[in-house]
């Protein structure tokens, strides 16, 4: 017992223990004075001791029961309001629950997405209402329908592979899949497949209509494969226009340069060729364009760096117009920077943008002069070359200098009719200049002249040695055999003709089949095999040749003569078996170079 309660006993106990004092001393003084008359009898000391001795334990008993009592009922008390703070806690709890539960089924019952239980024996636990909307069935109907029977059975199968690789509480496996609703249709479902991690076995599956988001990719796929149908088709057109242009041209510039160079015309029929010539050459000129721009359209522009001299190539184009310059009475001049150095690029694409400048030049310059300006900025390995064609011509207004490198745009309609052309050469050369990541411009002043430029950035190279000539130059006494299939039989006597007055025997063969019979039967120092031919084509025949030519351990060099001139066109001639391939039409010089560098000469098969 403490001090306290030891303390509150004693001071509770002397009130209790003096009352009944009083109330003895009372009793005895009424009992033995008042009701016996005996005050011999009565001993108030006496009866105070007795009372005292008597009284002080009672009291202390009395107060420890109510002190005793009072804790009962303060403990009682306590329990009442404990009692009464857990029923209300109860209570606020008991409304917390409904409140969730009000707002889990709202949400269960206004979710799009359907959430499923599913106990570790396949069997469906939980399954929100939202099936109904997704797929017809309600949620009754939907609970007693087998797991497989709204889906293929290739779709269950990869599902039940997927559910198979979950691991407890590890990340969820999603799946796309199609499924029947009860009206038959079909859509399309999403479902994310996880297993709770609380060691129960149950999976979670949460799965949403995906019908619409499908059906786009669907379309996507579908306008992609038009566009892809569309984009060949395209390609297709290109390469059999580029054909069927390309084969009559061979024979026009090719009669026209062998009558041009004859000398039994006269100066009139001589001055008619010409322009033929010059007309045959212009409408060339068109077909490269549009040939080169579709490619460029296609993003099918492969560049091919390579060391080469800028300074050469400066002149190189510049001879090439030098002709057409002189006939205008127009002087070329070429200044390069001293100590211009090799770079690595793609030289003839810079030579295509160059030539392009100078014969813009030379359409839009009735007299002066056109400049071609080289130079040349080093930085360390690299260096900025710069190139610029100015002329004395007609120049630009300035309303038309924002849109000159626009595909068919000239400087307006006028200059169109007056200059011809299809507008698409500086739009080539501004997409070859920028997929090098350089620049192009023009700077011009109308009836003053203008200046073209471009700017490219590359690596300083060194120039390889200059090789020897792998053959002779053809004359008169050659005495080279060759093979030519070709089902034109104008392009055969084109050939013969371009080629006989070098000592060339020609021997033709009208289709792939006769070519390789020919083959057989005889010996070539070459074979010219067209790729478009009826009966058997090109590159079939080059396989046969190759293929009967394997045992004897050489082959015979053979040349693609074509107007196939795309790159994979190309390809496929070197992947069928062929040595090299000239483009139609052909030119005279490149003809001669071409069976002067392979008559002769055989390599290992």
């Amino acid at each position: 017992m403490n001090l306290g309660v030891l303390k509150d006993r004693i001071f509770g106990t002397a009130p209790t223990v003096a009352l009944i004092v009083c109330a003895v001393m009372a009793t005895d003084y009424l009992v033995n004075i008042v009701l016996l008359n005996t005050p011999n009898a009565y001993t108030p000391v006496s009866t105070l001791l007795i009372a005292l001795v008597v009284a002080a334990p009672l009291s202390y008993w009395l107060t420890s029961q109510r002190q005793r009592l009072e804790r009962l009922r303060d403990d009682l008390s306590a329990s009442l309001d404990a009692k009464q703070e857990a029923i209300e806690e109860a209570d606020r709890r008991r409304g917390e629950a409904e409140e969730a539960e009000r707002l889990y089924r709202l949400l269960s019952d206004n979710l799009t997405d359907h959430v499923a239980l599913w106990s570790p024996k396949g069997e469906r636990v939980y399954s929100s209402p939202s099936i109904q909307r997704i797929t017809g069935y309600t949620l009754d109907e939907f609970m007693a329908l087998p797991p497989q029977a709204m889906v293929s059975e290739a779709d269950f199968a990869r599902v039940q592979k997927l559910i198979r690789g979950l691991t407890p509480g590890g990340p969820p496996a999603t799946a796309d899949y199609e499924c029947t609703r009860k009206d038959g249709t079909l859509i399309w479902l999403e479902s994310a497949y996880s297993l709770l991690g609380d060691g129960s076995g149950i999976l979670l599956v949460t799965s949403r209509d995906i019908t619409e988001r499908k059906q786009l990719e669907l379309d996507i796929a579908k306008a992609l494969e038009l566009a892809e149908t569309a984009s060949a088709a395209k390609s297709d057109f290109l390469a059999n226009m580029t054909h069927e242009l390309r084969t009559p041209l061979t024979a026009i510039i090719g009669f026209a340069e062998v009558l041009r160079r004859s000398r039994g015309l006269s100066q009139t029929a001589a001055r008619q060729v010409g322009h033929i010539l010059d007309a045959s050459n212009t409408l060339l000129s068109v077909v490269n364009d549009v040939l080169d721009f579709s490619r460029l359209e296609a993003g099918g522009l492969e560049l091919d760096p390579a060391p080469f001299d800028p300074a050469a190539m400066a002149s190189s184009c510049a001879a090439l117009v030098e002709e057409r310059a002189v006939a205008k009475g127009l002087v070329i001049k070429v200044k390069a920077s001293k100590g211009l150095r090799p770079m690595n690029l793609d030289g003839p694409r810079l030579s295509q943008v160059l030539l392009n400048f100078l014969s813009n030049a030379v359409k839009f310059t009735a007299h002066g002069s056109i400049t071609v300006a080289l130079s040349q900025k080093v930085e360390g390995d690299a260096a900025l070359l710069r190139g610029a064609v100015t002329d004395t011509g007609i120049g630009i207004a300035p309303e038309h200098l924002d849109n000159i490198f626009d595909r068919f745009s000239q400087a307006d309609a006028a200059v169109s009719r007056r200059f011809g052309g299809t507008g698409l050469g500086l739009a080539i050369s501004r997409r070859i200049v920028e997929r090098m990541e350089g620049q192009i411009g023009v700077d011009s002043v109308e009836g003053r002249g203008s200046t073209f430029w471009f700017e490219v950035r590359g690596p300083l190279a060194e120039l390889a040695a200059p090789e020897e000539e792998a053959a002779p130059l053809l004359d008169g006494e050659g005495g080279v055999r060759l093979l030519l299939v070709e089902d034109n039989a104008v392009n055969r006597e084109l050939i013969k003709t371009m080629l006989e007055p070098f000592g060339v025997d020609v021997e033709t063969a009208n289709d792939g089949v006769a070519g390789v019979e020919a083959m057989r039967q005889g010996h070539f120092d070459l074979v010219l095999m067209d790729v478009q031919m009826p009966v058997m084509d090109g590159l079939t025949a080059t396989r046969e040749i190759r293929a009967m030519e394997g045992a004897r351990g050489a082959a015979t060099p053979i040349v693609a003569m074509t107007a196939n001139v795309l790159p994979e066109q190309i390809a496929n001639c070197l992947a069928a078996g062929m040595d090299d391939h000239l483009g139609k039409p052909i030119n005279p010089t490149k003809l001669l170079e071409t069976v002067a560098r392979w008559s002769g000469r055989t390599h290992t098969a």
